[in-house]
């Protein structure tokens, strides 16, 4: 089985380089427009995040097929920084705290790391295990966000890599292949085999 991992589109604040998190905003213009100049392969089976730009992006490209919500793939709670920038945030002491902590700590009110990591990482694995239930599904797309791609290939990605290591530009996607076989037996590896850019 192929599993596509994209990264939503653009977004106004993606285009502000604000930290979105739990912000439900929509695409902007730009984001639909670079969305439409790529080529994305078809999929049997199509999933979401439940956030709008995730499900706007599923439809721009995959219009008209069914969408089926998975909920934990969820981008990172923010908590005070949320919808936030570098400039508002630089004098800001716990910023500079997360800052000099690699983004490891939990932002005030938000998620750490590896909290973020553990839910996305769960939930991605449940939804596979999901898909190896169903009959006929030879590839399958996976709208999401950039984080949620970094907690997922820093866990099951082959090569390995450290998570920055995953990071994607909106719109971009990983072409990953699944071995059936070694996943039901536990040994959970996603095999990376193209990027789409």
């Amino acid at each position: 089985m192929e599993i596509l991992l994209i990264r939503h589109g653009k977004t106004p604040g993606n285009r502000q380089r604000r930290y979105v998190g739990r912000t439900d905003e929509g695409l902007s213009e730009e984001g639909i427009f670079q969305l439409r100049q790529r080529t994305y392969p078809p999929c049997d089976f199509l999933v979401s995040s439940p956030m709008r730009r995730c499900l706007e992006t599923a439809e721009v490209l995959y219009g008209g097929q069914q969408v089926h919500i998975c909920p934990g793939l969820e981008e990172m709670d923010f908590g005070e920084f949320e919808y936030k920038n570098y400039e508002e945030l630089k004098d800001s002491p716990a910023y500079q705290r997360w800052i000099d902590g690699g983004g490891r700590e939990a932002m005030p009110g938000g998620e750490s790391r590896e909290v973020f990591s553990r839910r996305c990482v769960t939930a991605f694995a449940k939804m596979v295990d999901d898909l190896l239930t169903r009959q006929g599904i030879r590839r399958a797309a996976a709208v999401v966000h950039g984080g949620t791609i970094m907690a997922v290939m820093e866990a099951f990605g082959s090569p390995r890599r450290e998570y920055f290591q995953w990071q994607l530009a909106n719109g971009q996607a990983l072409a990953l292949r699944l071995e059936e076989a070694a996943w039901r037996r536990g040994e959970k590896i996603l095999k990376w085999a193209d990027t789409i850019r």
